[in-house]
């Protein structure tokens, strides 16, 4: 007879028969998930429906899962007939690109400062960035600062304001903080200086927090258009994908096909509302599962022992 000890874990583990509250609870559970998942996933479905439904169609609504009438009228108005869509697109993905990676460098290189031990005026550089979190300017300053430096009505107001965020600055040097102190020694000792250290050293091992912070860097980029608005009102061809959503769900009738147009409207304002939405949040949806590891990896600072 085999003793306790002879037997493997997995094999004692497949022969325990499961309570009855071990069912009970993970059938609640799983429903709960179920349920949520239903609510976050249908409003995009309903969107998709939109769509890609016909104009007059859509005006009657009751439109849930599938379109009664196809038509991609919508989608060929959005991309090829409305110039302040594209313009909104070249100025939202350039923003996004050269905002993310000028971000990305910019709050890395600082926390690098701040974060070593010899550097000079650290302590006040850091309780300087905490303040800028919590006490704000003001909008009517802002905006005059802005002027006055010259980045009104021009592409650069959005990259260079928001260079620098406090907290992700924090955590970077937060993380940077845990990384041993002999990896920089011995990097001095073969003659490597700050900037290749920083640059050889540090960044290939901050490569799960600064993809972390990537990630938030962009998506504020891309669902910004409050910026876009006040700093850029006048200027169509710095106007952005989010700003022309919300003139689009704002003003209801502003340059969108009705009855009164001298052909069939195939374009509505919900099945338009619906198209810029579905293009606007396609891209976070294809490119945040990607980078969803580095949440954990890069916003868990851990110690690393000697």
């Amino acid at each position: 007879m085999a003793s306790l000890e002879s037997v493997s874990y997995k094999k004692i583990r497949c022969r325990k028969k499961p309570a009855a509250s071990d069912i009970v609870f993970n059938v609640f559970i799983y429903g709960i998930f179920i349920i949520f998942a239903i609510v976050i996933i249908y409003p995009i479905i309903n969107m998709l429906a939109y769509s890609f439904s016909y104009g007059a169609d859509s005006l009657k609504g009751r439109i849930y899962i599938f379109p009664r009438v196809w038509s991609l009228e919508t989608y060929k108005d959005v991309l090829f007939e409305r110039k302040g869509l594209r313009y909104g697109a070249v100025t939202t993905i350039s923003r996004t690109v050269i905002g993310t990676a000028a971000g990305v460098f910019a709050n890395a290189l600082l926390a690098y400062i701040i974060s070593r031990k010899n550097s000079i005026f650290k302590h006040a550089l850091s309780l300087f960035w905490i303040i800028t979190i919590y006490a704000q300017g003001g909008l009517i300053t802002t905006l005059l600062l802005y002027w006055k430096m010259g980045l009104k009505d021009t592409f650069w107001v959005y990259v260079i304001p928001g260079l620098v965020s406090g907290i992700y600055l924090l955590v970077m040097r937060t993380y940077m903080k845990s990384i041993p102190d002999s990896l920089e020694e011995s990097a001095k000792l073969e003659g490597a200086g700050f900037m290749r250290i920083f640059w050889s050293i540090i960044s290939p091992i901050c490569k799960p927090v600064y993809a972390a912070i990537a990630v938030f860097i962009a998506t504020t980029h891309w669902n910004s258009w409050f910026d876009a608005m006040i700093y850029n009102r006048f200027n169509p061809e710095y106007t952005t994908l989010q700003y022309e959503l919300m003139k689009i769900i704002t003003y209801v009738s502003g340059g969108v096909i009705t009855e009164n147009s001298p052909r069939p409207y195939p374009v509505s304002v919900i099945t338009l509302r619906a198209a810029v939405s579905v293009l606007t949040m396609l891209p976070i949806l294809i490119i945040y599962p990607f980078f969803q590891k580095y949440y954990v990896a890069g916003l868990t600072i851990r110690g690393i022992k000697d």
